[in-house]
């Protein structure tokens, strides 16, 4: 029997309290179905010593580390040095998910930049790539990310890419990823769909964002936490 093809999820949180209870039996399972690797997302620094538990107990799991942009009104801004440091872990091979979210967190759009800022300096001096979230925010967030990466090159993957297509083609010509998740298979995601149709296949990545954004038809079928996507 042919074996499936190996993927790797690119973007996936498996230390959320959707998974505590299975979590051996979930890396299983995501294996025997052909994903060589998943990503695990670390979304607040205090929570990074979990998560980077979960991807020294398993050898196909590795993590990223940011504050999300929806956490950074409450919580203490990350550091340049304390993503430095974060990053000097094998396992540890992305910074984010950072970026801008204006769609349910509008009011802290000047802390949103301020960290954004900080994250991407961390993606230059480590080499490792920026893990964007953008939501609502497609002006803004074109804007950043030419002007920083005219300012010194960085590598980028916008996560779960869902946004317009000006801000596909300003993320292709700066040589950046677009992250392709469930929302594809949407009823009313066309122009999603034909923004990933004309996007380079080697700038094309996958992901879950697992609990988050099953397909058709087990769409809704976990429960999640409360940072919307």
């Amino acid at each position: 029997m042919p074996q499936p093809p190996q993927i790797v999820d690119s973007h996936c949180h498996l230390d959320f309290p959707d998974f505590a209870d299975e979590l051996p039996e979930i890396v299983a399972r995501a294996q025997t179905a052909g994903v060589g690797r998943m990503l695990t997302i670390c979304t607040s620094l205090p929570s990074e010593p979990d998560v980077r538990a979960i991807a020294e107990r398993f050898p196909a799991v590795f993590y990223a580390v940011a504050t999300h942009p929806m956490s950074v009104e409450k919580e203490q801004m990350a550091s340049l040095d304390a993503l430095l440091k974060i990053a000097r872990h094998p396992k540890m091979v992305g910074i984010g998910e950072t970026g801008l979210d204006y769609h349910y967190s509008a009011d802290s759009a000047p802390l949103q930049r301020q960290s954004l800022l900080i994250h991407i300096e961390a993606a230059r001096q480590t080499g490792l790539p920026l893990i964007i979230h953008a939501r609502d925010a497609d002006d803004d967030m074109a804007r950043i990310l030419r002007d920083e990466h005219t300012a010194g090159s960085f590598t980028c993957v916008m996560h779960c890419f869902s946004s317009s297509a000006a801000l596909a083609e300003a993320a292709i010509n700066l040589g950046f990823y677009l992250s392709m998740s469930g929302i594809a298979t949407f009823k009313n995601s066309q122009q999603v769909r034909d923004i990933f149709a004309t996007c380079p296949l080697d700038r094309v990545l996958v992901e879950t964002d697992a609990p988050y954004l099953a397909p058709p038809p087990h769409r809704g079928r976990r429960k999640s936490r409360p940072i919307p996507r």
